[in-house]
């Protein structure tokens, strides 16, 4: 995310829930592939959870923007 669009988040977090959640989500996706990217070999089990984990981060900010659209 662009500097801009996070300061946006951060002013607009505690009076929208939905921003708010939708930015603990994209956090916490971006937080699990993190620590599995940092794993020398990922199980096919794992490599699975990135796939999931990429798709729902993806959705997850689209669905953000679209609510910073409205702050801009």
């Amino acid at each position: 995310m662009e500097s801009n669009d996070i300061a946006i988040i951060e002013r607009n977090v505690g009076q929208d829930a939905e921003l708010k959640a939708l930015w603990d989500l994209h956090r916490d996706y971006e937080e699990r592939l993190e620590k599995l990217s940092r794993k020398p070999y990922l199980t096919p089990s794992e490599e699975v959870d990135v796939r999931e984990l990429k798709k729902k981060k993806l959705a997850g900010k689209t669905k953000l923007q679209a609510i910073l659209d409205k702050y801009k």
